[in-house]
């Protein structure tokens, strides 16, 4: 596995962070919740990027998300252990090593603490789960997928994604996707875009064929891999990008969930 610049560079966003984080079976989890009513059988899963939980960008797209009326979770599936936000702005601390943190990160390593989670969750009374998955949760979300886990699916410049072997996987199922994507993108690029529209259906309009998934895939020009959580919102494009995807999300949410 590898990554490419746009994973793990970009820019850190202003706020303040609303939720707070727990622990579920053992993992620590931020959690959003709405300052609504909503479904306490339902749960949005947000599978983040190799920055993990701690990161505010993170934290403030979950808040976005139970502002919109979906009870979220951050799953720090990293173990404690995400790349430091110092990397986005030149490679991390003295000495650090990308590809070692790759090797202590793989699925052998992540997958049973998401497993866990999932099964603590479950445990609460959560019939149905969603998920959102960005850069390196792209991956994860898929697995869910085939593993008949989730319901609905939205992904953000997806990583470790082979295409066209996990699109084709993917077209077996019936669970509807959205896929985020833009213009440069080497972990997802325009071939791939282009994969996933051939064996999806559809492109940039919703799939009405009845074959296979549901599906849409939004396509933001100007950005780069990482925008829809840590692209520069001083720049128009990239701003309008990071927002426009989040809105896509959204109402992707309010139709399939």
């Amino acid at each position: 596995m590898s990554f490419c610049k746009g994973c793990i560079s970009g820019v850190t966003h202003e706020g303040t962070a609303q939720g707070k984080v727990e622990e579920i079976n053992g993992v620590a989890v931020y959690v959003g919740t709405p300052t609504v009513d909503y479904p306490k059988d339902k749960a949005l899963l947000f599978l983040p990027d190799v920055f993990g939980l701690g990161l505010i960008n993170n934290q403030l797209l979950v808040d976005d998300y139970a502002k919109n009326g979906y009870k979220t979770y951050l799953v720090d599936y990293l173990g404690g252990d995400p790349i430091l936000k110092d990397a986005l702005t030149g490679g991390g601390p003295p000495g650090f090593d990308f590809g070692e943190w790759i090797r202590r990160h793989g699925q052998e390593q992540t997958r049973p603490l998401l497993n866990k989670v999932v099964k603590g969750l479950k445990d609460q009374g959560v019939k149905t789960f969603v998920a959102t998955g960005y850069c390196f949760g792209a991956r994860y979300l898929f697995d869910l997928v085939f593993d008949g886990e989730i319901k609905a699916a939205i992904v953000s410049h997806p990583t470790f994604i082979v295409a066209p072997d996990d699109l084709e996987r993917y077209a077996k199922s019936s669970v509807p996707l959205l896929i985020n994507s833009c213009e440069f993108d080497e972990r997802f690029p325009q071939e791939s875009q282009a994969s996933a529209d051939k064996i999806l259906g559809g492109g940039t309009q919703e799939n009405s064929t009845g074959d296979g998934p549901k599906y849409k895939r939004t396509y933001w020009p100007g950005c780069s891999h990482g925008f829809a959580v840590r692209g520069d919102l001083s720049k128009p494009e990239v701003k309008a990008g990071k927002e426009g995807a989040f809105k896509a999300s959204v109402d992707w949410l309010s139709a399939n969930f």
